[in-house]
Parts: C-alpha cells; structure tokens; sequence
C-alpha cells in the first residue's frame, strides 16, 4: 500500500486529489494527513512529530501557517512559467509573476523571522515534519528559475541542513521532476485538453 497515482486517486479519495493513501481498507487524501498518519502508524523517530506536547504544537503551528502562505503562493510559480504556458500556448504577463513572486517574498521574511529566527531547524535543533514540508514547497520556484534561496543567506543555510538530514541523494532524488519541470515544455499536448483544461488554469491564478 503506498500513495495511489493520480490514475487512482478518484478511487482512492472522494476529493479526487494527489497524493492519496490506501492502507488496506483505509483511505486518506491530503499530504499532511498522509505524513502525520505514516510517522504514527510506523513509529518514525521522534524528532518527525515530537511527543513532547509543546513541540508537537510548534509542528502544528507551522503546518497551519504553511498552507494559507508558503503553499498559497510557492506552487504559483511553476504554473505561471511551465504549467500554464504548456496548456495554454502562450506565456502569462511578466507582472503576474511579480506579483505572485511579491507574495512570496512577504511569506519568506515571516517564515525566517517568525519560525526559523536563530534556529537549526523550524522547531529548534532537530529536522520536523515543518521542515520537510515546507521545503517541498519552496524547491518549487527553484525548479522553474526563480532561485528564492539567493539573497537569503539565513534560508539558505537552512536548506542545507536539510539535505544533510534527509541525505544529499535522497533529497535530490525526491525533487527530480520539479527540478527538471522545465522540460514539460518539450511534450506535446492533445489540442482538444488544452481547450478544456486552459480556462481552469486561468482560474487558479484568480
């Protein structure tokens, strides 16, 4: 058992969405409820999701703030540079990038000022869950050439120490397509989906 391709996931979650689980009889759609029911059903090392109750709720905190800041504008890149324009046919105005870009810089600075402040990790000495989440995020822009690490030296090290705890290879391993998304632009789209699916693009960036 193991997260279902997007082939499957309408059988697998009613919300038909990647990434979904089925665990036997058991089915969960969503990343974050994916990943705190993986760490509790197969015992991870502690530091993933502390016992500790106040730095599980730091966990917790940062997971909320994650999805209405970091997730809300971070994915919009990919889209406005690859995504878009492959369905499309045409690339979107340079001022909406700017604008989700904008977005973007404003959830870094809380990210570094309010989560990793002087810190090793975002709840302190060790990798959490907060972290593993949030820097899938934030490889995002990285993949389509918007570097968001550049310039931010506190962020940069930060990320550095997260592929020194997950391990170089695998943390490159993990993030081969959205490293090498750009090559998408080469594939050859059916017309017909392109007229279907590029008015619902559009929308997402509304």
């Amino acid at each position: 058992s193991g997260p279902s391709s997007s082939q499957g996931a309408g059988k697998v979650s009613l919300l038909k969405k990647v990434p979904a689980l089925k665990d036997g009889d058991f089915t969960l759609a969503e990343c974050t409820a994916i990943l705190l029911y993986l760490s509790r059903k197969y015992n991870t090392p502690d530091h993933w999701y502390p016992s500790d109750i106040q730095k599980r709720a730091q966990v917790d905190e940062y997971l909320s703030w994650h999805h209405a800041n970091i997730r809300a504008n971070a994915p919009k890149t990919m889209w406005i540079k690859v995504l878009i324009p492959l369905f499309t046919g045409q690339p979107l105005p340079s001022e909406k990038l700017q604008e989700v870009m904008e977005g973007l810089s404003t959830s870094l600075k809380q990210f570094e000022e309010r989560f990793l402040q002087d810190k090793a990790f975002i709840i302190g000495s060790e990798i959490s869950l907060a972290d593993l989440v949030a820097i899938v995020e934030l490889m995002q822009p990285v993949g389509v050439g918007c570097d968001i690490f550049e310039d931010r030296p506190r962020l940069m090290e930060w990320r550095r120490r997260v592929e020194d705890a997950v391990g170089k290879e695998l943390f490159f391993q993990a993030h081969e397509m959205i490293l090498n998304i750009k090559e998408l632009s080469n594939i050859q789209i059916d017309p017909q989906l392109k007229e279907h699916l590029a008015p619902v693009l559009m929308k997402m960036l509304k």
